[in-house]
């Protein structure tokens, strides 16, 4: 099972860290569903040392058929964290503006990359504000990393992928959505509204609370009421990937390193007017 010290990190302990050489790089990824981007919070307050990598253009690919926050193209992702002074073995910790998904995709991009240790901040910018620690202004220049991105270190799922997992006796296909866009009663961004077929409705508020996580007992058992368990392959998606980055996370903390990430998910699928739609609140 995986524990949550090569996961997550809390803000005193990161301090401390931070006060030793070499400390771990820092990427600040604060980002917005309807914007503005997050470099202005960042210019108006960051972690000493932390560098700000933008989550929609540098840490994703350009919109389209493959949803909203499609895969990075990898060139342009290593050149990315190389920027941002990312080096092979060194550690890294992201963090976001408090609600934990901007920043778990980041872990899960960097993860996906080849580049293990990584961290996210627990609770983000607000929880370090909130110990007292202190914040800067001051854009770092780091030196250039060396990082060597190399895609496929975490499971992905594509579109048809996802289909199958879904449709799949002894599968877990969860759509982490708000219930109402779950059900297709209301769409807010995306132009169909509903569902994958066969995926189980896990919203994501249900088990991540202002971008902290439950004890690993806690997220078990709420993963098991939905179905799944430690013998089921198991997914996750939302609207753009970014939602469910965090779900990944979770099911990570819960001992479930193998979930796979719909990185498509529900803007990706309805990319595709041939691909079909559930409703309602059963699952098929």
């Amino acid at each position: 099972m995986s524990g949550t010290e090569d996961l997550l990190v809390e803000a005193a302990d990161l301090a401390a860290e931070i006060g030793h050489a070499p400390p771990p790089a820092l990427l600040d990824v604060r980002w917005r569903l309807s914007g503005p981007p997050g470099r202005d919070d960042y210019a108006a307050g960051h972690l000493p040392g932390a560098v700000f990598v933008d989550l929609d253009t540098e840490l994703c690919g350009p919109p389209g058929r493959d949803g909203r926050h499609p895969l990075p193209d990898p060139a342009a992702l290593q050149a990315a964290l190389r920027r941002a002074g990312v080096r092979q073995g060194r550690p890294v910790v992201v963090y976001d503006g408090g609600d934990g998904m901007a920043a778990a995709r980041a872990w899960w991009t960097l993860r996906w990359a080849g580049h293990r240790a990584v961290r996210v901040l627990h609770g983000g910018f607000p929880a370090w504000v909130a110990a007292g620690l202190p914040v800067d202004t001051d854009a770092p220049d780091p030196a250039p990393g060396d990082v060597t991105v190399r895609p496929g270190a975490l499971p992905v799922l594509d579109a048809d992928a996802a289909a199958r997992l879904a449709a799949a006796d002894g599968s877990v296909l969860l759509d982490v959505r708000a219930t109402p866009r779950y059900l297709g009663e209301t769409e807010p961004i995306d132009p169909v509204a509903g569902h994958v077929p066969g995926a189980v409705n896990l919203p994501a508020g249900e088990y991540v609370t202002g971008g902290r996580f439950p004890a690993a007992t806690d997220l078990r058992d709420r993963f098991a009421a939905a179905g799944v368990t430690v013998d089921r392959p198991v997914g996750a998606y939302c609207g753009s990937g970014v939602t469910a980055a965090q779900t990944v996370l979770a099911l990570h903390l819960a001992g479930r390193p193998d979930a796979a990430l719909y990185v498509g998910s529900w803007s990706g699928w309805v990319a595709d007017p041939t691909r079909p739609v559930a409703t309602g609140p059963t699952p098929g």
